[in-house]
């Protein structure tokens, strides 16, 4: 039979077995626990930033599957790195499914849709399959996607980090060098105290802070055409970014849209590419492309 997937991740997703790894239960000690990871760049990727939210459900997959589209419409090559490993969503957002094909040299093969090159976890276990892993396991399936995909050459590879700031986000500034950061908050004043945490962790492990990006920021009523600020006044949000010298690089307004396009699998960009919203995701890629140099 073809071998689609690294025997690292069916041994990952063999999560009925005691010790799915394959690891030794004594003798040598992985590196992992030895001492910190090596910082490298990612294989032919130029570019690479990191968007993060310490709080759930602010939109930050959405914003970084649009900015990952953003840069494609600028014409760079465009790829994003879902690393949320129990949580995956850029399947969903790029209508993508399937296990990944290897290439020559037995790196992943990312799937790829309106011009974006992606890899995700949600592509090597099943849709409604839970990750049920420790620690160890997800550190390792997370070194493979960072270094062991085949991405073909991109300007420009955006990582979809899960919410918090915790072993995998650590783990992500560890061993890969990154050009920035972009922090993804709402106006809701509880959203704000956990973007200033990541605010926090970005400095503490010397990465660039390029933004704060604000979501579902005011909402535009279709009827009367009045601005209302759903989550709270944006003043928190502009005290913050002069609090901790962080630019407040783009507004994304709340819309029913830009969530219902990103459950069908066609994000704003792509489903409403004239709209205010998507003109939005475009000036955020420029100014990020501006000043990391692309």
């Amino acid at each position: 039979m073809r071998q689609t997937i690294p025997r690292l991740f069916q041994a990952l997703r063999a999560l009925q077995h005691e010790n799915p790894l394959g690891l030794p239960r004594t003798g040598t000690i992985p590196r992992m626990q030895r001492g910190l990871p090596e910082r490298r760049k990612i294989k032919d990727v130029a570019k690479v930033v990191a968007v993060s939210s310490a709080k759930g459900g602010v939109g930050k997959s959405t914003v970084a599957a649009n900015l990952s589209l953003a840069f494609a419409k600028l014409g760079y090559r465009s790829g994003i790195l879902d690393t949320d490993i129990f949580g995956p969503s850029v399947p969903t957002l790029f209508n993508l499914s399937g296990e990944p094909r290897l290439s020559s040299n037995n790196q992943l093969l990312p799937l790829s849709n309106y011009g974006v090159k992606t890899m995700s976890m949600g592509y090597l276990v099943g849709e409604e399959a839970p990750v049920v892993w420790r620690g160890l396991m997800v550190m390792k399936a997370l070194q493979q996607l960072l270094h062991e995909v085949d991405w073909g050459g991109l300007d420009i590879l955006v990582l979809d980090l899960p919410p918090g700031t915790g072993d995998t986000q650590l783990s992500v500034t560890q061993q890969v060098v990154l050009d920035g950061s972009l922090i993804v908050t709402t106006p809701h004043a509880l959203a704000i105290k956990d973007a200033v945490k990541g605010i926090n962790m970005f400095k503490k492990v010397n990465v660039p802070l390029l933004g704060l990006v604000q979501n579902m920021s005011l909402f535009n009523c279709p009827h009367c055409h009045t601005d209302t600020a759903v989550f709270g006044s944006n003043k928190r949000v502009q005290e913050v970014c002069r609090e901790h010298s962080v630019e407040l690089i783009g507004d994304i307004p709340l819309h029913q849209n830009v969530g219902d396009d990103g459950q069908r699998g066609k994000p704003t960009v792509v489903s409403e590419p004239e709209s205010d919203r998507a003109r939005a995701f475009i000036k955020i890629a420029q100014q990020v492309g501006s000043k990391i140099g692309l």
